[in-house]
């Protein structure tokens, strides 16, 4: 047994789980699932290959869990903040929510941002902006049916504004040049006004029939 196996062996299976997970969090945030290799993750984990793929059975399987972890923890965070309040401070509660994840787990927003590998079912941001966005969509439906809208319409609206505070977050990753507490509050000022006059059937703008 090399040494390296032998320090492997100090830390217990859970440990090293969860230490392949943040290592491998880093490696994927910084290099992409592509460009990552079983090789690097061990390296800096000081570990040897077969460890790796002892607990996760390779790249993809670490990956699907480093994925899967992040999602979870931003779809929860999100989840808790539409939970309480008025429309509006559901609003800008959800768009805190989600920035606050872009600034606090910056690896982890990296990870979800980048494409997922060909060979695993939908997932990455694609897969997190459904999750969340049929949640969000879930309240959105409550607030139509009690104001006489389309509840089957409150999709598109829910997706709008994920999709907003999304690509929003992506910005703001870059530019950092206001606080995610200002960020949100714009954002959801925004969205508040729009929500607001928003007419029970719009008219396209062109003229033709809606489909």
């Amino acid at each position: 047994m090399s040494r390296r196996e032998r320090a492997s062996e100090r830390l217990s299976a859970a440990a090293r789980r969860a230490q392949l997970l943040e290592v491998g969090r880093a490696v994927f945030a910084k290099r992409g699932y592509e460009a990552a290799s079983v090789e690097e993750i061990a390296d800096r984990a000081k570990v040897s290959k077969p460890i790796v793929y002892e607990h996760f059975g390779g790249k993809e399987g670490l990956y699907a869990v480093v994925v899967d972890r992040e999602m979870d923890f931003v779809v929860k965070s999100i989840a808790e903040a539409i939970s309480s309040g008025t429309p509006r401070q559901r609003l800008e509660t959800a768009a805190l929510a989600f920035l606050t994840y872009v600034k606090d787990h910056p690896d982890g927003f990296a990870v979800l941002s980048h494409d997922a590998p060909v060979t695993m079912a939908p997932g990455g941001m694609s897969g997190m902006l459904n999750d969340v966005a049929e949640r969000v969509g879930d309240i959105f439906a409550a607030a139509f049916k009690q104001a006489g809208y389309d509840q089957k319409t409150a999709p598109i609206c829910a997706h709008a504004l994920i999709g907003m505070v999304t690509f929003v977050g992506q910005w703001w990753t870059e530019s950092r040049r206001f606080s995610v507490e200002r960020v949100a509050s714009h954002l959801a000022a925004l969205a508040w006004m729009g929500l607001r006059h928003l007419p029970h059937e719009p008219a396209a703008v062109g003229g033709k029939g809606r489909r």
